[in-house]
């Protein structure tokens, strides 16, 4: 477990990360969800990453309210990243210490992080995944 401590995201993220673009419609972005077995994509525009969207964002669009008691499915999946994807999210640099993002994970109930490097540009991801991967392998017997 002392090694554990020691490790950071460098060592454990994820660094080919698929990303989409604002402009894609939802029904693209859900075939890309059960294609790629993802939870979540970092939205990028210009080179630049502006936000997350995840199969939680899907969810939220069907969520029934009192203006509208039953989303018409086609309609929903024709809106675009843009408009439901979370503009504000947490992200880390590949310096950051593995214990900050089981931190992060545990404290905000998320499945992954952006990994930004000095310039703010995408460099990996880091997923529940890949720290359950680094406590396994850095266990002592």
């Amino acid at each position: 477990m002392y090694k554990f401590l020691e490790q950071t995201v460098d060592g454990y993220m994820t660094r080919d990360v698929a990303t989409v673009r604002r402009d894609l419609d939802m029904l693209a972005l859900s075939e890309m969800f059960e294609r790629d077995d993802f939870n979540s994509y970092p939205v990028e525009d210009d080179g630049q990453v502006v936000g997350i969207v995840t199969k939680f964002d899907i969810l939220k669009c069907f969520a029934f309210t009192s203006a509208q008691m039953l989303p018409r499915y086609h309609e929903l999946m024709g809106r675009k990243v843009g408009d439901v994807m979370t503009p504000e999210f947490i992200y880390v640099s590949p310096d950051t210490r593995l214990t900050r993002v089981l931190q992060i994970i545990v404290e905000h109930r998320i499945r992954s992080i952006i990994v930004l490097n000095a310039a703010q540009k995408l460099v990996g991801i880091i997923t529940r995944e890949d720290v359950i991967a680094a406590l396994k392998a850095t266990a002592s017997d």
